[in-house]
């Protein structure tokens, strides 16, 4: 993280940042936010005090909901994170965690309600929300514009894990435009394809690692030629999971946890063949098969 560019980001962005406050009237006395409404005050350490992470991996070791995956998001449309969700019927936490937004894509941190007074303050001074807020309907977006990571906090509950990252990269790319579509909000893609066009055959597994789970295809993207048998099969930690192709008539059945269960299929003409487990779509779960001579 460049610090030295800390002022220069952060006024190019103060035209595209916003608070959205509802209800409950904030007064700031020092290090404390004072809710009018409610008379209630709690003292807090500022996000200006506290020194960003030599290694944000090791400081995120600490922060509620962390499971070590970051979800992709802003492909095409604003990112979205929630501020106090309840991982432990706390609400103390952010969700997702950790988001990978490409340049040039606003975020929007929404509210909950759940947890007390919040804000969301990066720890270089890039982005501020201001004063801390309890009220579900707030809102506040930033717009970032340089790669880079950005961790952050609320600052009433950064010593009790409520911390979050914001890393600003290109998404990866496998070059084929209709698979990176397809399979870009899969946490386990890395643009890399898995090629056994040499082979006979090949094999998927089915709950792999990913996607806040064992939610996942692995290899995510797999490229064959034509009359070569692909094999999924299932891992002992998978849920109730299922393949199911788009635009192909091909489908192992309903989700299943066995973790006996296999699927195979032969592919026996060209073409880029998308899937998913139907119950897991919307979480990442896919996958993809480029058929070549």
């Amino acid at each position: 993280m460049r610090r030295s560019h800390t002022r220069r980001r952060f006024l190019e962005g103060t035209a595209a940042a916003g608070l959205l406050a509802t209800a409950g009237c904030l007064s700031k006395i020092g290090n404390a936010e004072t809710n009018a409404a409610t008379g209630e005050t709690g003292a807090y350490t500022p996000a200006s005090e506290i020194e960003p992470p030599e290694s944000v991996d090791e400081w995120l070791d600490t922060a509620n909901g962390y499971t070590g995956d970051r979800v992709r998001d802003g492909i095409g449309s604003p990112a979205e994170v929630q501020v106090g969700h309840e991982y432990e019927d706390d609400g103390l936490g952010f969700a997702p965690v950790v988001i990978e937004v490409p340049p040039k894509t606003v975020v929007h941190w929404d509210w909950t309600g759940h947890g007390g007074q919040h804000n969301v303050v990066a720890l270089d001074g890039t982005f501020d929300s201001g004063r801390t807020n309890a009220q579900s309907g707030t809102g506040y977006h930033y717009f970032f514009e340089e790669t880079g990571t950005y961790p952050y906090v609320s600052e009433p509950h950064r010593d009790d894990g409520m911390k979050g990252v914001v890393v600003v990269t290109e998404p990866p790319s496998t070059g084929y435009e209709d698979v990176d579509k397809w399979v870009v909000h899969s946490s386990n893609f890395d643009g890399e394809i898995t090629d056994r066009t040499d082979a006979d055959s090949a094999s998927i597994t089915v709950g792999a690692e990913g996607n806040g789970g064992s939610l996942a295809f692995a290899p995510v993207v797999l490229r064959i030629t034509p009359d070569t048998t692909v094999t999924w099969e299932w891992s002992d930690q998978a849920g109730p999971a299922n393949v199911s192709f788009k635009n192909a008539d091909i489908k192992s059945g309903g989700p299943t946890p066995d973790p006996e269960t296999t699927f195979e299929h032969t592919f026996e003409e060209t073409g880029i063949y998308r899937y998913s487990s139907l119950p897991h779509e919307s979480l990442g779960m896919r996958g993809a098969i480029i058929v070549e001579e």
